[in-house]
């Protein structure tokens, strides 16, 4: 549906939801990173694909991401408030082995700016905490910025840890996404 390089944001494939549902519910590494203070609520196959899968499957609040052809994480979006048209962005990137390979940034990319040709918004955001140095970096090479952090509320394992909120305005994505694509075409 979506690509940029070696990554495509597409819906799920049927064939794939006992495979999506393992990574999630059961060889969950992906979840030491992604606040991991909060517990992970298990579904059974039956509520994963009423839920969760059906979203994938639609492919409007929820995307499965594709690296060299295999389903490695999703990404999601949610309102934080709709009435005030305040929209989050989530991503899950399943296995260490796909970690640091930028595979979570390109997939940004194409989400974000699908996000904001699809949703009548100004803002974009997305929050993590202080214990997931990756995603803080994914977030600001992004070019959003840190708009709050509230030092010390994430306890995990005996240590505090911050939250930590950024975002990107429609007008400062345009120009980055602009910017990109210049510097993409000379080179």
């Amino acid at each position: 549906m979506f690509t940029f390089d070696d990554i495509r944001l597409r819906p799920a494939k049927t064939e794939e939801r006992d495979h999506l549902w393992h990574f999630i519910y059961v060889d969950n590494e992906w979840k030491a990173h992604d606040a991991p203070y909060f517990p992970l609520e298990h579904q059974s196959k039956f509520q994963f694909r009423r839920h969760l899968f059906k979203r994938l499957k639609e492919a409007k609040t929820a995307m499965v991401i594709d690296y060299q052809g295999e389903a490695v994480g999703y990404l999601s979006c949610y309102w934080e408030e709709q009435s005030t048209r305040w929209l989050e962005v989530g991503i899950t990137i399943f296995a260490s082995t796909h970690w640091g390979k930028q595979i979570g940034r390109k997939a940004l990319t194409l989400w974000i700016s699908h996000l904001f040709e699809y949703y009548d918004v100004e803002r974009i955001g997305l929050t993590t905490w202080s214990g997931n140095p990756r995603m803080m970096k994914c977030a600001s090479a992004l070019g959003m910025q840190e708009e709050g952090r509230i030092r010390k509320v994430r306890f995990y394992q005996g240590e505090y840890f911050d939250s930590l909120r950024y975002g990107v305005l429609r007008d400062e994505w345009q120009s980055l996404q602009q910017s990109a694509c210049g510097l993409r075409s000379v080179g």
